[in-house]
């Protein structure tokens, strides 16, 4: 198999917690960089600023910041779920709701979780040495666009670069959404500097898994998502492949 499509094969998140006494050597951290920089862009804007967070102080404050729940998230993660792994093999999409604490993926919990004590980062970074906050500059946006749709794509081919070239070294990666709330964000964008116009769009959680993060993932088969010439024509080995 081709390299990059075994990377592709192998990429996983990993929602496990990493061992915090040990670092990620500079050389590694380079390479991933490198790849971030070679990101395509619309109209070679590179929209994208990266800060790296390495300090064990400014790591711990981070998990410090506590957040609340949203109930917008609950609702729209439970339609997603599949409590079985047959049921998720069967769906195709998703994930399973094993990943997520009880009260979370049991609708009749949702208010009572939503108005809870609000929880502290460092659930969510879970022993992490290095996370890499992607931020999102909207005046680079190419031309002509009323929505900055290439913009969005490129900081996912960002996210793309950066998770294919972790995979490779052995990095376990997992994308977090540290800034979700607005109150979150403003709290880590005053803690780490960061001026205005620009946005947390990402944060990159990396690390040396102390566990093997290994879970079940599905994908729909190719001929479920690919149209031969006319939408609604499949593409099948008589017709094309």
């Amino acid at each position: 198999m081709n390299e990059v499509l075994k990377a592709i094969h192998e990429r996983q998140s990993s929602r496990v917690p990493f061992d915090s006494n040990r670092p990620i050597p500079k050389e590694i951290i380079e390479q991933i960089l490198e790849a971030a920089r070679w990101t395509p862009t619309g109209h070679n804007m590179q929209n994208y600023e990266i800060v790296v967070i390495d300090d064990k102080t400014t790591l711990e404050r981070i998990g410090s910041i506590k957040s609340c729940v949203l109930m917008e998230f609950l609702q729209d993660n439970y339609k997603h779920l599949s409590f079985s792994e047959q049921e998720l093999k069967q769906k195709k999409t998703g994930i399973l709701s094993t990943g997520f604490p009880p009260d979370w993926v049991d609708p009749a919990k949702f208010d009572q979780v939503t108005h809870s004590p609000p929880v502290p980062l460092s659930n969510s970074v879970r022993g992490s040495p290095m996370l890499l906050m992607v931020l999102y500059d909207p005046t680079k946006k190419a031309p002509a666009l009323a929505v900055d749709v290439y913009g969005f794509i490129g900081l996912g081919c960002l996210m793309e670069n950066i998770w294919l070239t972790a995979q490779s070294l052995g990095i376990g990666m997992q994308i977090l959404s540290l800034s979700a709330t607005i109150s979150v964000e403003k709290e880590l964008k005053q803690l780490l500097g960061i001026p205005n116009p620009l946005k947390i769009c990402y944060t990159v959680r990396l690390g040396y898994p102390t566990i093997p993060a290994k879970s079940l993932r599905v994908r729909r088969d190719v001929k479920d998502f690919t149209h031969h010439n006319q939408y609604g024509e499949r593409l099948t080995k008589n017709n094309g492949i």
